[in-house]
């Protein structure tokens, strides 16, 4: 069994260190063959250090991470990474969170956790729903804003019956002819 490490933090600015010490004193060696780290957002899926220890690590091997939440940010994602590495015969730890995917609560651990990934998952899709409805009950208007004012429509309105030509009207306010066209009909 060989113990490897992966760390991640969200940007650039952000520095590895404090996860990279906890990872060596866990017993992870402090070498690019063991011990992977990422500077980019957890909600992307394309990271190389990520990716190069799914690649590296071989059944029986055993993964520590600091915290749950710097494996990703998207749940889904999350459990897919464990149920793979699972599959593969490939236990991690959590040190923060106490969670390890290791012996027979391993496999309870990822079904938890996918259940709580769907879970969640709903909850968002309530929350947003409910903010929508409780926004439009207070009048606010869904969707992006209209490019012309009721005044701008009335002025366009105003100029066709004027005689100003639709192509000079849609370029004074920023808009098809098309768009003209459909106004004064």
């Amino acid at each position: 069994m060989t113990k490897l490490g992966y760390a991640r933090v969200s940007t650039n600015q952000q520095d590895l260190k404090i996860q990279i010490d906890r990872l060596v004193g866990e017993g992870v060696k402090n070498h690019p063959d063991y011990l992977f780290t990422d500077k980019a957002s957890g909600k992307d899926d394309d990271r190389a250090g990520l990716e190069l220890m799914k690649t590296k690590a071989r059944e029986g091997d055993h993964i520590v991470i600091t915290k749950l939440d710097r494996l990703g940010r998207n749940t889904a994602d999350m459990i897919n990474i464990i149920d793979e590495l699972h599959e593969r015969k490939i236990t991690i730890q959590f040190l923060d969170d106490g969670i390890s995917t290791e012996g027979a609560m391993g496999r309870m651990v990822v079904t938890i956790l996918s259940a709580v990934a769907e879970a969640e998952r709903h909850r968002i899709l309530e929350r947003t729903n409910e903010g929508r409805r409780a926004a439009v009950m207070q009048g606010v208007k869904m969707g992006r804003k209209p490019k012309l004012t009721q005044k701008d429509v009335m002025q366009i309105k105003d100029l066709v019956r004027l005689g100003e030509s639709k192509a000079n009207i849609a370029k004074k306010y920023n808009i098809s002819r098309q768009t003209v066209y459909n106004l004064v009909q």
